[in-house]
């Protein structure tokens, strides 16, 4: 029986993975490199912040520390995240859904609390979250199941009665760790095989999770 809908940030509630792209490409253009969908894709889709800056820096030789980067990247970020950020398909509908048929919701994100916020604020679905976990919530990302197993311990939920929905390969593998059930919604960078087989079902849109989760209402 599922209470409890643990939701991922990026990719998954919102088109963030199209402004990294953007972001990496206008700090490399600075240095003369031009970056691709498919590198993005490949090596920084679903990763860390601190992952990604420091493969950069590796990748293209920058002459930068990692907090010069860092702070190249916040700025350029700033910039485009103010310009605004679309949801991803099926977010409200099925907010709305979860709210009105009395599941707890949590976002478990790799994301700080003041961009998270700033932005579920910007689209008025702030309201629908009952608990939050962010990147400075917890000692180990993801795949590490620290971020999703601290959200069922906020909403007073087993592992067992939570499901998570994701769309990257660290988060399918973070729930996976967690013994928690996941469905996965493939944003720019479709997992692997090895990681859609563990998840419980895989999606085209947050929409199709509606259906799958009416078969549970009659058992809460």
């Amino acid at each position: 029986m599922i209470k409890a809908v643990l939701f991922d940030f990026d990719g998954l509630l919102v088109d963030t993975e199209v402004i990294s792209l953007k972001i990496y490409q206008e700090v490399l253009s600075e240095y003369g490199f031009q970056f691709s969908k498919e590198e993005y894709s490949k090596h920084y889709s679903g990763k860390t912040e601190v992952e990604n800056i420091q493969r950069l820096i590796n990748t293209y030789h920058l002459s930068l520390t990692h907090q010069e980067c860092l702070n190249k990247v916040l700025d350029v970020e700033q910039k485009l995240i103010a310009q605004g950020v679309e949801l991803k398909t099926g977010v409200k509908p099925l907010l709305q859904f979860l709210k009105e048929n009395n599941f707890k919701i949590a976002l478990a994100t790799s994301s700080t609390r003041e961009r998270a916020i700033s932005i579920l604020k910007r689209h008025d679905i702030l309201h629908y979250f009952d608990e939050f976990v962010f990147s400075e919530d917890v000692n180990s990302s993801k795949p590490d199941p620290e971020v999703f197993l601290n959200a069922c311990e906020k909403l007073h939920v087993s592992p067992g009665k939570a499901i998570v929905l994701e769309d990257s390969e660290n988060g399918i593998m973070a729930a996976y760790n967690a013994h928690i059930p996941v469905i996965c919604i493939p944003d720019m960078k479709k997992p692997a095989k090895e990681y859609l087989d563990k998840a419980l079902h895989v999606y085209e849109t947050l929409n199709d999770v509606i259906p799958y989760l009416q078969s549970f209402i009659k058992e809460k």
